[in-house]
């Protein structure tokens, strides 16, 4: 593994697999309308931190692209079918359950009405975000969301003379 800053989640609880555990890749979208707002579904039923508020997404599986998995994904999970994903920032968090490298892609267009496929609810959000709890792997792009937001602010104040 390389250097890159990890996001311990749950710190007290112990890691399955120990220290040797694999880093899972995960392909993420963040899908954006128009105005602003972002889009949100919950964990599915039966997996860790069910009912949480997440971005959709999920494994990228051996010899696929980002792209491709991501592609895939958001087909299986939400049935819409996306176009030109632009890759954005990435983020390692360790859950206890896993440890996972999260390739977050910034999503403006796709095709075909959002269905959630797996049980998950789904919410279009601005910050602050209305619904809770929100999955450890989400705030950083909540965080990000909201620097850039807090630059477009301070661009448009006026400056003193």
């Amino acid at each position: 593994m390389t250097d890159k800053p990890v996001r311990l989640v749950d710190a007290g609880q112990p890691r399955t697999g120990g220290s040797q555990r694999p880093l899972t890749q995960v392909a993420v979208g963040v899908l954006f309308q128009p105005d602003g707002r972002f889009l949100l579904t919950t964990r599915p039923p039966g997996k860790a931190y069910e009912g949480h508020w997440e971005f959709p997404g999920g494994k990228i599986e051996a010899g696929e692209t980002l792209t491709q998995a991501l592609t895939r994904e958001l087909q299986e999970e939400i049935g819409i079918t996306i176009a030109e994903p632009q890759p954005w920032k990435t983020e390692r968090i360790d859950y206890p359950h896993a440890l996972v490298e999260l390739h977050f892609c910034k999503v403006f267009q796709w095709q075909g009405e959002l269905q959630m496929k797996e049980g998950q609810q789904f919410s279009w959000e601005r910050l602050p975000v209305q619904v809770t709890p929100v999955l450890p792997g989400t705030v950083p792009v909540l965080e990000w969301l909201s620097q850039a937001q807090s630059s477009i602010s301070n661009s448009a104040l006026p400056t003193a003379v």
